[in-house]
């Protein structure tokens, strides 16, 4: 297992990260996603773990809560060294009937983490993260209650996730005026099947020194391997439960015809050479994976000792590529000549 900076804190993280939206399950709509029972959950992150894993992202409206109180359980079972771990969950969903009980106000935001502490047993988190924007809460009054939480050592580090480029520097922007603590880290959606993030957010991110954390790498289990042309999956996967996120499926089976080559010639799955080509992305600090099995999990840690030669990684490249859009194919055009050509 490899460690990359966590932002510009300090501290290192595993490149791969484990995810727990597999926790529980709750009700209605998260059964979709996982039912693992506490014992199960705490199987994944002891193997995770045992592999080198430091780093594990959950949220509060994960089942409800029950994410962060399995997890939570896990922890102190295993007798986890706090120190030895690095905690994130997340803010923004809703989490009540009531008009307030959701957004990225202050109230909110000063509720939820003491709830997210109390379900997780801890008296911080390592990194906490909107969960996306909130329209009618102005970013100010966001980044001011998130700082306070830093200030009262609830939580040592913020992240953002599910934000638009200009929203991400618009905020860093404030917190650099008002000397606010600053978003450390992006969590993005990222897979070989849906490259969008390439176009903005990975160059401000490089650009700002922020880490990426990659949500959904296997494009919600399109690129688990059982999904090809020939067979759509089966009435067991997520995918075929939850049809999330987007993907255009025609385009994606040609990414994975691509790969069940390279696949075949590492004795690995497809989801571990799609897992191995994220890792070897310009900006990607870490890659969320969520298991519902040891053996899933095992399969997907596997992506980290996995190297695609560089012939391998261009042809993914080229299967994969976006299409241009501009202004991007016009500051390539201006760029020729003075800068260098991009790595192959």
């Amino acid at each position: 297992m490899r460690y990359r900076p966590l932002g510009r804190t300090g501290q290192y993280v595993s490149e791969i990260c484990l995810g727990t939206m597999t926790f529980s399950g709750g009700a209605g709509f998260w059964r979709a996603i996982g039912s693992l029972d506490q014992a199960s959950s705490t199987a994944l992150v002891s193997r995770a773990i045992e592999a080198g894993v430091n780093f594990i992202d959950t949220a509060n409206i994960y089942s409800e809560g029950q994410s962060e109180i399995q997890l939570g359980q896990a922890l102190r079972d295993l007798g986890v060294k706090r120190e030895d771990i690095v905690i994130a969950t997340k803010v923004r969903g809703r989490m009540g009937p009531g008009p307030n009980a959701v957004g990225l106000s202050r109230g909110h935001i000063m509720d939820q983490i003491a709830a997210s502490l109390k379900r997780l047993g801890l008296d911080h988190v390592d990194l906490y993260q909107i969960h996306g924007f909130d329209p009618v809460t102005p970013i100010e009054e966001t980044l001011g209650a998130l700082d306070d939480c830093v200030a009262r050592g609830l939580v040592t580090t913020i992240g953002c996730s599910n934000l638009a480029a200009w929203q991400i520097m618009k905020a860093l922007g404030i917190s650099d005026k008002r000397g606010f603590a600053r978003f450390e880290t992006v969590q993005a959606y990222y897979s070989i099947a849906g490259r969008e993030l390439e176009r903005e957010i990975v160059p401000l991110v490089e650009d700002q020194g922020l880490g990426v954390m990659v949500w959904s790498p296997l494009a919600g289990g399109f690129l688990s391997g059982k999904f090809t042309r020939e067979s759509r999956g089966d009435n067991d996967s997520r995918r075929t439960v939850f049809d999330f996120p987007p993907v255009d499926k025609e385009r994606a089976y040609d990414i994975i015809d691509a790969i069940v080559p390279i696949a075949k010639a590492h004795d690995a799955s497809v989801a571990r050479v799609a897992l191995a080509w994220l890792l070897q992305r310009e900006g990607v600090m870490s890659v969320i994976i969520g298991a519902k099995t040891i053996e899933q999990l095992d399969d997907n840690l596997a992506a980290a000792d996995l190297a695609l030669s560089a012939g391998e990684i261009a042809t993914l490249d080229a299967v994969s590529a976006l299409k241009p859009e501009y202004p991007g194919w016009m500051l390539a055009r201006q760029a020729e000549g003075r800068v260098p050509a991009p790595k192959a």
